[in-house]
């Protein structure tokens, strides 16, 4: 009987320290599932994490182009960087195939009217010679916001450079390489300056000019 009675002491006193160690149930305590049951997708994997890292990595910016953005966002709150960044990589990449297939609709998108201009008279210059472009972009090594400000009526212009790698060639009327290779990549290192009238309607940013780096 003795040790009946012990057994329930020490039942009881491990009741009362699993009570205060995990306190009263509420219902409404997240119910943890056993291994077996979740998901093999809910699992981080490392190539996630490494995803995570590179979104969270620090601005494509250099040091002289702050004070200009930090303009541009006082001009425009909604105005974000890495954004940009991201959209004036994908518009160099779009830019360039429409400039080498010759496609002046898709450009007037991307370019003011200045520099379609340009690109009109190159293309034409292309054409009458019976020349065709057959390059393509291996690679955007870096793309650096080096400068930016707000001029008169809100004018914003961002000039980024661009480091990439592209393989190009020049056909002839025959189709005959004339020039170049593909099997080649050429480093390029440009300077595109982006502009748009901030707190407009159009949200696009578009190429109003080019250069060498």
């Amino acid at each position: 009987m003795f040790f009946i009675v012990l057994l329930a002491m020490v039942a009881g006193f491990l009741a009362l320290r699993l009570y205060s160690v995990l306190g009263k149930r509420t219902g409404h305590e997240q119910v943890l599932p056993r291994a077996a049951e979740v998901p093999a997708a809910t699992a981080p994997r490392l190539a996630d994490t490494m995803v995570e890292a590179k979104v969270a990595a620090p601005k494509p910016v250099d040091a002289g182009a702050e004070a200009g953005l930090r303009a541009i966002v006082a001009a425009e709150p909604g105005f974000d960087v890495t954004r940009f960044a991201e959209g004036a990589q994908a518009a160099y990449r779009l830019t360039l195939e429409a400039f080498w297939k010759g496609d002046e609709a898709a450009l007037a998108d991307l370019v003011t009217d200045d520099v379609r201009a340009h690109f009109a008279e190159a293309i034409a210059a292309r054409v009458a010679a019976g020349e065709t472009l057959d390059n393509r972009l291996v690679s955007i090594e870096r793309a650096t916001i080096i400068e930016a400000s707000v001029g008169a009526n809100r004018a914003g212009r961002i000039v980024v450079r661009f480091d990439a790698d592209i393989a190009a060639v020049t056909r002839d009327a025959d189709g005959v390489v004339i020039a170049g290779s593909l099997t080649d990549a050429v480093e390029t290192h440009d300077l595109w300056t982006f502009a748009r009238t901030l707190k407009s309607a159009d949200p696009n940013w578009k190429l109003a000019d080019t250069d060498e780096a």
